[in-house]
């Protein structure tokens, strides 16, 4: 490693140190431990708005970002050190949003210089919080069918139609959304616009899950305007767009299966509930041996996310890799909560008492299940890995 790289290292090692609050070390147990911005900001704790603060001033939200866009504009070598520096102190992630995830890399490759420089710097600080308006009542995994039009009026688009399973659409600011402007064409008829969820004629409605926990919304839009400049790329290639953007989408869904810092709590809680062997091992060796090949396999996926992440980056990623990472990564995230909900017995089906947090592990059990739905089924996923890996037609 170069001294320079050393010397980064040092000095982010004592920036971090000096830096993040110690509330922000410690391991994310609920929703309203995440930080996901915006304008409004109540719910968050000091020490949230600090820590994000604080990273977005140094531009570390995004650290990979071109710095005049409100990133850090380190090389990939310098935001791998500083992601393993965060993860020495245990730091949580400074800030959580669609737009870090989704928009941002498709306005970095797709959008104009003043879109760029518009909405970059604001979700870089966490000045506003976004959704994603794709999928639609008759358009979930065929989304090029998507239906609602936009209306070309001059010198805006008129918006009609509705959208659907919009996450946290009842909680953002911003909207970035498929639109219809060709009928005439599936794929060459879809255009990507961006508008205020405060513009008149948009509405909200939260979906009720199984699990209690509501993070889904219908999407109303009745008669919204939508100004042309908010027309990222060209008028009917939003489709392509949309492809780049789904390949984000399911690099960051995939990383469920990476877990979280901290303790492993599938092995902390097998002990707790199963108990150790004369040995000191898991006393259930069917569950041992289960557990001990979800690890494997977990550590494996770690390995290949990193790899994936740079070749994603650098743009030599195969056009199957983002299925792929986004497949196992979902399914790896189930098996996990199964072993839990296997480790834990009939306990940890209780749904209510404060002994499980409100059923704390059987709602996140259920909620992976919806995780390998959005972005694109499983099965959907294998159809596309087969199409690409093999160039067969619709590819």
């Amino acid at each position: 490693m170069s001294d320079d790289l050393e010397q980064f290292r040092a000095e982010t090692r004592a920036w971090l140190e000096a830096n993040c609050p110690p509330e922000m070390r410690k391991p994310v147990r609920t929703e309203k431990d995440a930080v996901w911005g915006g304008r409004d900001q109540s719910a968050m704790s000091p020490a949230q708005k600090q820590w994000m603060d604080r990273m977005g001033e140094r531009g570390w939200t995004v650290p990979d970002w071109p710095k005049e866009y409100g990133g850090g504009g380190l090389s990939a070598a310098e935001t791998k050190v500083l992601r393993e520096e965060m993860a020495a102190i245990r730091a949580r992630n400074p800030l959580s949003s669609f737009g870090i995830s989704m928009l941002g890399p498709a306005l970095l490759k797709y959008g104009n210089e003043a879109q760029k420089k518009e909405h970059l710097p604001k979700i870089a600080r966490g000045e506003i919080r976004w959704c994603q308006g794709y999928s639609e009542p008759n358009a979930g995994s065929d989304l090029a069918s998507l239906a609602t039009k936009a209306e070309d009026k001059g010198d805006h688009f008129l918006v009609n139609g509705q959208k659907i399973w919009t996450s946290y659409a009842d909680k953002a600011d911003w909207i970035f959304c498929l639109v219809r402007t060709d009928p005439t064409n599936k794929h060459n008829g879809i255009s990507f616009v961006l508008f205020d969820m405060r513009t008149p004629g948009v509405s909200t409605k939260p979906i009720l899950l199984i699990s209690g926990y509501s993070p889904f919304c219908e999407t109303f839009f009745d008669n919204v305007k939508v100004p042309k400049e908010n027309l990222v790329g060209e008028l009917n290639k939003g489709w392509d767009v949309a492809k780049y953007l789904l390949g984000h989408e399911r690099e960051m869904i995939s990383g469920m299966g990476l877990g979280g810092g901290g303790k492993n709590p599938l092995i902390e809680g097998a002990k707790a509930t199963i108990g150790l062997d004369a040995e000191g091992r898991l006393a259930d060796p069917v569950l041992r041996a289960q557990i001990a090949l979800f690890e494997v396999r977990a550590k494996a996926f770690a390995a290949q996310s990193e790899r994936f992440i740079d070749e994603l980056k650098a743009g030599k990623a195969h056009p199957a890799q983002p299925s792929m990472m986004k497949y196992y990564g979902t399914e790896l995230n189930k098996s996990r909560y199964e072993l839990m909900m296997a480790a834990g017995g009939s306990d940890e089906l209780e749904w209510e008492s404060e002994a499980t947090n409100g059923g704390r592990e059987a709602r996140a059990w259920l909620r992976t299940k919806a995780n390998s739905i959005e972005g694109g089924t499983s099965e959907v996923q294998l159809n596309i890995i087969a199409k690409r890996i093999l160039n067969l037609p619709g590819a």
